[in-house]
């Protein structure tokens, strides 16, 4: 590439907001390449003369790997929220050569001959309890990256972990593909009866997205896709038996048959995932997984699961055995059973008549910007800080994308985040996330870099001229999402190995992410930010308490599916041999036999859109959820100990947990910072008592 190319192309600008308005795939195709070479003639200079000091090994790799980094990252984030064909195909053309080289990094015997001199050294003592802690870290890494492999083994360790990149963008694309294929489009108003008005707004919007330009909210055609905003109000409100069975169905088969199957690829990498492991002396790939994380080993996890399971499993029976009652009471049908796609339509009707109130009732009182009004407020109270707008100082990759920075008590410039709120089934995948954008880390100039954070949520978008006006699930998600920003964004670490999320234990990542979700139930914040975005009328307190009564109606259910997923997870990727007899769909009856109340269909294949194990970060992993709620119920009850209605003290804990949890990042191990915010370790009775399992 000629210089005036590489100066032009923006995924060269590595450090600094990527241009995202200019970025095409093209520009990766150019860059990518590009920037390997140079980092691979980089480091094999580095190989040659390493320095084994904290900056000759971690400071000079930072140098060599952050512009390769930067242009991969942003490639990959525009994959998730901007996805085309074409930069699938560069994309996929890239990633092999991106992998091979990162994989010959964790594999470098000088790297690690210089790790392991530096702590032999005499200066390991001065590095501190922070560098210690990450040069452990990486040497597992190493270690865990196929260092001690040789010859044939090695050569075989870094096929697979070619192909299990390929493999999991592979399972990712087939499901966006297979959800997009989907659509039940309503013509008939009979059909139509029951959906609320914020629901055939979307509807009647994606339809004429869909060509069908005279589609109106009052009388259709209404669009349906398998898309969340779209399948599940469908599932609740839809009084079309029917219609609802082919959507359902539709759901629980995504990505499991025709030329989207995922069926193959799961087998696959299962199969490379426990060759990985064995090649490294492991016996199973959830022994690797764990090796990096808070939990001590599977037992511990099992032991987890199946204390929860126990908790859960008489409520989630007594759950189902109430809403039979009820259908069979509200239809006059005495021997009416209940199919999958009729729970979520009479649990909303149940939620209706217990508790007199419906999502629909509460989506007037949470239009999505005073709701960020609220978020931002509670996050100054709590955290001493204040986010404001900065929409037009960057370049975005959607017009729905916002862009805030984040200030000190000083007003000082902190840190800064995106905000990509709405759902975009043509070119988005599904599900809500955080991303790392930009990382905290000295500059050459003495100064301080500022993180950078994605937030990427899916909730209803905006449609016949009203805002996205929210279902409180998509509140939680929201708040769920600004609390991982806020972890990486607060961060007062200075080593950007360790600042912000960078190097927190996995199982212990989802605690400030699901600490902020209680927040959406005290009264104080919700109603500094709950009023009709039409009259300005808030939010009434009978309707609140409604809202907080009814927050753990079917929370046996609720936990007994989160344990499910689980416990699939952790059966599939340590008590299951693929080399074996037994299949994935038997280990996962096996699995439905103790954590579910009403079996699957037979053709249910949620497994097979389950990216979170097998195209995301979660594998071996999914448990972190529930053990991390563990950890954020229980930072929470000691607000709850100081009293919500203390604002002296609810400010006091705020800041403590600030400069614990949320600053002190990956510089310790998190059992040592929750002790440091708590004062004791973390026990499982405040998330019993907060999800009605006591």
């Amino acid at each position: 590439m000629t210089q005036q190319a590489t100066s032009t192309n923006p995924l060269f600008a590595h450090g600094t907001p990527p241009r995202f308005e200019e970025i095409t795939p093209t520009h990766a195709k150019e860059a990518v390449p590009e920037l390997l070479e140079r980092a691979s003639a980089e480091f094999s200079a580095f190989e040659e003369g390493i320095e084994p000091t904290w900056e000759g090994i971690f400071g000079r790799l930072r140098e060599i790997v952050e512009p390769l980094e930067f242009a991969w990252h942003v490639t990959g984030h525009l994959m998730g929220v901007q996805n085309s064909d074409e930069l699938r195909e560069v994309h996929e053309s890239l990633q092999p050569d991106v992998v091979e080289f990162f994989t010959r990094m964790g594999q470098s015997g000088a790297t690690y001959a210089a790790l392991e001199a530096l702590v032999a050294g005499e200066s390991w003592a001065d590095l501190g309890a922070t560098r210690q802690r990450l040069v452990k870290k990486e040497l597992l890494g190493m270690k865990l990256s196929g260092i001690s492999l040789e010859g044939e083994a090695k050569g075989r360790f870094n096929e697979i972990q070619k192909e299990l990149a390929e493999l999991a963008t592979g399972f990712s694309n087939a499901v966006l593909d297979s959800r997009k294929a989907y659509e039940l489009v309503i013509t008939d108003a009979a059909d139509a009866e029951g959906l609320p008005e914020t629901m055939r707004q979307t509807a009647a919007a994606s339809a004429q997205a869909a060509g069908h330009e005279d589609a109106t909210p009052e009388a259709g055609p209404w669009r349906i896709t398998l898309d969340g905003p779209s399948a599940g109000p469908f599932l609740m409100h839809s009084r079309n038996r029917a219609q609802r069975e082919a959507v359902y169905r539709a759901l629980v088969t995504v990505a499991s048959d025709g030329e989207h199957d995922n069926k193959p690829r799961i087998d696959r990498i299962l199969a490379m995932r426990r060759e990985r492991a064995e090649l490294l002396g492991y016996g199973t790939h959830a022994e690797i997984s764990l090796a990096t994380k808070m939990a001590e080993d599977v037992s511990a996890v099992d032991q987890l699961t199946a204390e929860l399971r126990d908790a859960a499993m008489p409520k989630a029976k007594q759950d189902h055995a109430d809403l039979v009652e009820f259908a069979r009471s509200e239809t006059g049908d005495p021997e009416l059973e209940l199919a999958h796609w009729d729970i979520g339509f009479w649990a909303e009707r149940m939620r209706e008549t217990k508790y007199e109130l419906s999502d629909e009732e509460l989506r007037p009182y949470y239009p999505f910007p005073k709701v960020l009004e609220g978020l931002f407020a509670v996050t100054k109270r709590l955290f001493d800080v204040e986010v404001v707008a900065a929409d037009g100082e960057v370049q975005v990759w959607h017009e729905d994308v916002r862009y805030f920075r984040i200030k000190s008590a000083a007003g000082e410039d902190i840190a800064s985040f995106y905000l990509d709120p709405y759902s975009r089934p043509e070119d988005k995948r599904g599900g809500a996330w955080m991303d790392n954008l930009i990382g905290r880390a000295p500059t050459s100039d003495g100064g301080m870099r500022l993180p950078t954070a994605v937030l990427v949520c899916n909730q209803t978008p905006p449609a016949g001229g009203r805002p996205s006006l929210m279902t409180h699930r998509e509140v939680e998600t929201l708040f769920h999402e600004f609390g991982h920003g806020l972890q990486h964004m607060l961060t007062k670490v200075d080593v950007p190995e360790a600042a912000g999320i960078e190097g927190v234990e996995w199982d212990a990542v989802e605690l400030p992410s699901q600490f902020m979700e209680n927040w959406t139930y005290h009264e104080e914040t919700v109603m500094s930010f709950a009023s009709h975005f039409e009259t300005g009328e808030p939010l009434r307190k009978e309707l609140f308490d409604r809202l907080v009564a009814a927050k753990n109606y079917r929370s046996g259910s609720t936990v007994l599916r989160q344990l499910y997923f689980g416990h699939l997870d952790m059966e599939l990727h340590h008590h299951f041999d693929p080399a074996g007899e037994e299949t994935v769909a038997e280990v996962k009856e096996r699995v439905v036999a103790v954590s579910t109340i009403i079996p699957p269909l037979a053709e249910d294949h949620f497994e097979c859109s389950f990216s979170h194990i097998f195209a995301g970060g979660y594998s071996a992993g999914y448990y972190s959820y529930k053990w991390a709620e563990v950890l954020s119920a229980d930072a929470f009850s000691a607000f709850e100990e100081a009293g919500l209605d203390d604002d002296a003290a609810i400010v006091e804990m705020g800041h403590k947990f600030r400069d614990t949890v949320l600053a002190q990042g990956g510089s310790r191990h998190p059992m040592e910072v929750f002790q440091e915010f708590r004062g004791r370790g973390p026990s499982t009775d405040a998330l019993k008592r907060h999800t009605d399992l006591v």
